[in-house]
């Protein structure tokens, strides 16, 4: 029979793509997920659900961007039929989005594929081969305005873990693999078996907070230093209204020109940032003090309990009380 893509492979074939300078927990991450499902079914006596393969340009050895060498299988042909593609992060990824002939091939094998995924800023390559065109992307968190400034076709979301829309999956920084790749092994095998692996492999199954748990300092910093004193002043005046006029006014500019610019510079509209610099202030006083969550709102210019509640919920999609208890500082 001819291979159907709506009916996977048994076991599902998982190809992690590789290449020169590769991130190296990108690939051995949700390579290990798998990996580690098979474990758990053996030992329930099923059949082994994966078969996982690292794949690269050219196959062989594929030094990743640690120094350490992957031995990867070339790349397939549409024909042999697969479940799932994974394409890794990296400093090397930006030479495969620039080849279209490496492009061309990951939009055939995605026509295969029963879903793809990128991990880290293998984004960038899915996006330059046009399957995020019109979708809910995600990324590192330092390259989610790059993402979006260089395809702005792309709907990108600095906060989530990992997104899927439809049969696209993407996933942020590094670790982030991980939550996708059990994620994946959810939505195949069931809540129990994702829950066993991950107690295998010592993580949540799932993780609470977005990839906002980073320093937003370093965020907003990350991209450009145009806002940096407007930021370091903002950062002072927490408590204070701070208005669109009054942040174009201490950054010199109009304020139709401010907010244009600053979207640019950051990715996020000065509102967002806002809320994320006050959650930031928040969530190093809850981590290291116990001051009430009352004083801690008030403090860091919430103004409300709820207000910093609904914050939260926004940037960590955690309430203040459970990040105290599960994310101290």
């Amino acid at each position: 029979m001819p291979f159907d893509p709506h009916i996977p492979p048994f076991p599902r074939r998982v190809e992690v793509l590789a290449f020169p300078s590769v991130q190296l927990l990108d690939v051995t991450g949700p390579f290990q997920v798998f990996a580690t499902a098979n474990d758990w079914a053996e030992r329930e006596g099923r059949r082994r659900p994966y078969a996982p393969l690292v794949i690269a340009p050219g196959g062989g050895q594929t030094a990743a961007s640690a120094g350490l060498a992957l031995l990867a299988e070339g790349l397939p042909t549409a024909k042999v039929g697969l479940d799932t593609l994974i394409v890794a992060g990296g400093p090397g990824v930006h030479a495969l989005a620039a080849d279209p002939a490496m492009c061309a091939w990951v939009r055939e094998r995605s026509r295969v594929a029963g879903r793809t995924a990128s991990v880290c800023t293998g984004a960038f390559l899915l996006a330059a081969a046009g399957l995020l065109d019109g979708r809910r992307a995600t990324t590192h968190w330092s390259r989610c305005a790059e993402l979006a400034a260089t395809f702005p076709a792309v709907r990108v979301e600095p906060d989530p873990i990992y997104i899927r829309d439809g049969a696209v999956w993407t996933s942020a920084g590094v670790t982030a693999g991980i939550d996708m790749a059990l994620a994946m092994v959810e939505a195949d095998l069931g809540r129990p078996a994702a829950t066993a692996v991950a107690r295998q492999l010592v993580v949540f199954a799932k993780r609470l907070g977005g990839q906002a748990q980073f320093s937003t300092d370093l965020a907003l910093a990350g991209a450009d230093d145009s806002f940096d004193g407007l930021h370091d002043w903002v950062r002072q005046n927490l408590r204070t209204r701070l208005a669109v006029p009054m942040l174009a006014a201490r950054a010199g500019m109009s304020e139709r020109n401010f907010l244009r610019r600053y979207k640019q510079a950051t990715g996020l509209t000065p509102a967002r940032a806002i809320e994320r610099m006050r959650v930031e202030a928040a969530r190093q006083v809850l981590g290291a003090t116990t001051q009430s969550l009352k004083r801690i709102a008030r403090d860091c210019g919430f103004g409300t309990e709820e207000t910093m509640r609904r914050g939260f919920l926004r940037v960590l999609s955690v309430p203040p009380q459970a990040y105290r208890e599960r994310f101290p500082v």
